[in-house]
């Protein structure tokens, strides 16, 4: 197998996080992970931010921020 290189990695690192790339396609991005730093280094930062993405996703807004948002909406819509 021969190393993707960068361009390639960086354009699947996306499907690559998610688990979206066929069998061939993650051995090669992670062949090219093992040599090549500045892409491990993206791939963590991708990691992070995703792990951060979901852990938002899961938390729900505080009450008094929910009201405001209610407030405002309400508002828009009574001014159609």
């Amino acid at each position: 197998m021969t190393d993707c290189g960068c361009e390639k990695a960086k354009a699947e690192l996306e499907e690559f996080l998610h688990n979206e790339l066929c069998a061939s396609d993650v051995a090669e991005v992670q062949e090219h992970l093992e040599t090549c730093a500045d892409c491990r280094s993206e791939v963590e930062v991708g990691r992070t931010l995703t792990e951060v993405m979901q852990r938002a996703c899961k938390e729900s807004a505080p009450e008094h921020l929910r009201e405001l948002v209610m407030l405002k909406l309400r508002g828009l819509q009574a001014a159609r």
